[in-house]
């Protein structure tokens, strides 16, 4: 299969002029109020995000939807959380990444902290992959891939995006 890849970044280019404003309005949105996963197994969830990524678990609540299942949440900062269930007796398998689906989530953190969660991965033996000296990649205990930006919101390898 080939790819034309002059006319991906034409297309790119016209999508830019036609639709990124240079006066864009205010969005009616007021932040992410929480991204939800699936955690197989609550207290190694709670390990890994409160314990090794430092985003503190801020609840944990019945899931409305189904009884006896669990619905919490990690503060990952700027007032936006994380967000888990957990669906006992149902058997619903490893986590896949498809397309069209969940690729990967990046949370931004201070450099500092970048530094000091590399270590702590690196401790813990998870498995990561270092990206343009700002981005760690990695799993977490159910497969959801996660990204940790040292770059600051709304900035993207020293580009705004924001």
């Amino acid at each position: 299969m080939s790819i034309d890849y002059q006319a991906i970044e034409a297309t790119r280019e016209r999508i830019k002029t036609e639709h990124v404003r240079e006066h864009r309005p205010q969005s009616s949105a007021r932040g992410l109020h929480h991204f939800a996963l699936i955690s197989s197994d609550v207290e190694k969830t709670i390990a890994f995000y409160q314990d090794l990524l430092e985003f503190p678990l801020t609840e944990i609540i019945e899931n409305r939807d189904y009884r006896g299942s669990n619905h919490f949440f990690f503060d990952i900062g700027n007032g936006n959380l994380i967000a888990f269930f957990d669906f006992p007796g149902l058997d619903l398998g490893p986590y896949k990444e498809v397309l069209g689906g969940l690729h990967h989530i990046a949370i931004s953190v201070d450099p500092a902290a970048w530094e000091r969660l590399r270590g702590k991965l690196e401790a813990a033996g998870v498995p990561h992959q270092v990206e343009s000296g700002t981005s760690i990649y990695f799993t977490d205990p159910d497969g959801a891939r996660l990204e940790l930006l040292a770059d600051p919101l709304g900035e993207m390898y020293g580009s705004r995006v924001l």
